[in-house]
């Protein structure tokens, strides 16, 4: 899709506010009135928001979430030059700055990333949920592969991820025809965790979160890495990245206090070095 428009008079960190309590990064799209639909600016600061997290030790995990009745919307075409002359190349170029590198910054993130779903998720925001480690969804949340419908090709790695999630006829299903996916079938799918009522989404989410931040992060992280490359890796590689991530792995304080409260009958207390 091309580039969409700034929104003037705002700043951008009222529109994508952010916080770290207990360790735990959230980072909440606000922008209600378009159910959260993303500018550039929105962007560009989740990115780099997540490349923060990634880095920072004070932070063990990291919740994705929106507010109003929109999880996101997807990208913001209001006002942006969708017809019109191009220099060839142009749209490819802004996909891969733009929302490729969105959904690859939730993807790299070296802590988990937890996606809660406060509502409709279409086109680059279903993709935006799809991409995190764990997706909690309410009830009445929906997931729209919403490309179709404006007669494009989807993008934000649509077609990378959602035949490795449901599989290629799936996939296909959901691409071709548009429809919106309600959470109970998404559920089914394996393309949501837990569908939750409206109001326990905050709470389950604080309740995964913590316990992810209390985790063993280095080893969570490694974990993460090996099963995202395991789906595009053959069993001779995935096994030499596994054997090389446990001797990382095993040069870190958690692993070692792993370890050792298993040999001495007791909780194991992870401090994510």
């Amino acid at each position: 899709m091309p580039d969409s428009p700034r929104v003037p008079g705002n700043s951008v960190d009222s529109l994508v506010q952010h916080a770290t309590d207990n360790q735990v990064c959230r980072i909440t799209l606000n922008r209600p009135e378009t159910l959260n639909a993303i500018t550039p600016d929105q962007r560009e600061r989740i990115i780099e928001l997540l490349t923060d997290a990634s880095a920072d030790p004070g932070v063990r995990a990291v919740v994705l979430t929106g507010t109003g009745r929109g999880f996101c919307a997807g990208a913001d075409l209001r006002g942006g030059s969708a017809a019109g002359e191009r220099v060839p190349g142009d749209v490819a170029r802004t996909i891969r700055v733009g929302a490729q590198r969105l959904i690859s910054a939730v993807l790299d993130c070296e802590k988990p990333v937890i996606a809660a779903v406060n509502g409709t998720a279409a086109g680059l925001g279903a993709h935006l949920a799809f991409a995190c480690d764990l997706v909690l969804a309410v009830e009445s949340a929906k997931f729209i592969e919403v490309f179709v419908r404006r007669g494009l090709v989807p993008d934000g790695g649509g077609a990378y991820l959602l035949p490795r999630l449901v599989g290629p006829q799936r996939a296909k299903e959901l691409m071709f025809f548009g429809d919106a996916l309600t959470a109970a079938d998404a559920e089914r799918l394996g393309l949501v965790n837990r569908v939750v009522p409206g109001g326990e989404l905050d709470k389950t989410a604080r309740e995964w979160a913590a316990r992810l931040a209390t985790g063993p992060t280095r080893a969570l992280a490694l974990t993460k890495q090996l099963v995202n490359a395991s789906l595009d890796s053959d069993r001779t590689t995935a096994f030499a990245a596994e054997a090389a991530a446990q001797e990382i792995n095993m040069t870190t304080e958690d692993a070692r206090e792993g370890v050792a409260s298993f040999v001495e009958r007791r909780s194991a207390e992870y401090r994510g070095r």
